[in-house]
């Protein structure tokens, strides 16, 4: 079951770090639509402030505007501001020790997730119609499964990063949080600069990826069945259950916690290669969650990164090897619900985090397309269902997800 869609006032929304109208620049297929950006994200004439601020004080206003917004309003979308994020974009709770947390509409009593906290916040209280945000480890896709939003995680590379706050280049992607399918694919069409549509959008395969479903609470395994069920009746015969470890041929891949260790060693390295130079300048002083992801960075072994890169590069050549250009992967977005606000913890090797990074992580390693659908509730608060795609195969993807949006209408 979707979660109904409120209509609230920014002020209670605790969305936007920097509210203005920027209007279009250009006629097109986002005509009428309003949207926001991370404020990860440049915008002509505004500093970005990445969460901090202290990052605040010691950046100049952006001389140019990123390109993926410079994309949106040339597409005749207006834009309406900048979101609040997690600092730094080092987080996947949404709870901002500065700027506060933005409001879960979905769920008032628990977290809107990170860092892409503000998109979500602004899309699900109704002031946008879709939000820009980061995704590197989870950041749109987990924010969308705790408000009951659709959330797209583009394929790696295929979306400008330019204008955009580097933090693990090899994982970094802008996607999208919206409102609607179809606004999610008029907006996804502008960004990826596609105006084809795609050659077929019937799966011939749909892995529903065992390891994945193992690591999720019951309560979600039991939320998400219906739409798994869906899935088998609009798709006779192409739903099947499958190892990780199966399809890509490797016993090792089996492991959730090794694609978690990939993905930690890679981003927590780059993230320092990144940002340590501005952090041994400026001195920044940085929030409870923040401080907590850069104390286990800080404890990484940074001579392992030759061999996790290789580990990355084996596992992402051998599920993009099984994929075919009609096969998807069907894991659940998130193994939780959103976290309660008084029961979060900052503890980066805490049960949550470890088992929601080690779903995220199998985009991010192999550099596929993610999309979670907001179809499912449970415990009063959404669930997403999540759907990956072959690389590059980003439009076929979203016409398959519209196909199942139909049928929940």
């Amino acid at each position: 079951m979707r979660a109904a869609m409120r209509s609230i006032a920014v002020e209670e929304s605790g969305a936007f770090i920097e509210s203005f109208a920027l209007p279009p620049t250009g006629d097109g297929p986002l005509n009428g639509l309003r949207f926001a950006v991370k404020d990860l994200i440049d915008v002509a004439g505004h500093r970005t402030g990445c969460g901090n601020p202290t990052w605040l004080a010691t950046h100049p206003p952006a001389a140019v505007s990123a390109v993926c917004l410079e994309q949106l309003l040339a597409a005749g979308a207006h834009c309406a501001g900048k979101t609040i994020t997690d600092e730094v974009a080092f987080s996947l709770l949404g709870v901002n020790h500065f700027y506060g947390t933005p409001l879960n509409a979905a769920a008032p009593d628990r977290v809107p997730g990170g860092s892409s906290s503000g998109s979500a916040a602004a899309v699900a209280c109704g002031l946008v119609d879709f939000a820009l945000g980061t995704d590197t480890g989870g950041s749109v896709r987990v924010p969308a499964s705790n408000c009951g939003l659709w959330g797209l995680r583009p394929t790696h590379g295929v979306v400008s990063v330019a204008g955009v706050m580097p933090f693990a280049p090899t994982f970094d992607t802008v996607g999208i949080l919206a409102r609607s399918v179809d606004i999610l694919q008029r907006s996804a069409a502008v960004l990826l600069a596609s105006d084809q549509p795609a050659t077929s959008s019937r799966p011939r395969t749909i892995h529903v990826i065992d390891e994945a479903f193992e690591l999720a609470d019951a309560v979600v395994r039991d939320a998400l069945a219906p739409v798994i069920d869906c899935l088998k009746e609009m798709f006779p015969g192409s739903v099947r259950k499958t190892s990780l470890g199966g399809l890509c041929l490797d016993a090792a891949a089996a492991d959730l916690a090794k694609w978690l260790e990939i993905y930690r060693m890679l981003q927590g390295t780059e993230a320092e290669s990144c940002l340590g130079s501005w952090i041994a300048e400026a001195k920044p002083t940085f929030g409870p969650s923040t401080t907590a992801g850069f104390e286990f960075v800080r404890k990484l072994d940074r001579t392992r990164i030759g061999e996790l890169a290789r580990r990355r590069e084996q596992f992402g050549r051998s599920l993009r090897s099984a994929l075919g250009p009609e096969d998807l992967l069907c894991i659940p977005t998130s193994p939780t619900i959103a976290p309660l606000k008084s029961e979060i913890s900052f503890d980066r090797n805490s049960d949550y985090y470890r088992r929601a990074l080690s779903l995220t992580a199998i985009s991010g390693v192999g550099r596929l397309p993610q999309i979670s659908l907001p179809l499912a509730t449970t415990s009063g608060a959404p669930i997403g269902l999540s759907l990956l795609g072959p690389y590059g195969e980003d439009l076929f993807l979203i016409q398959v997800v519209k196909q199942v949006d139909a049928t929940f209408a």
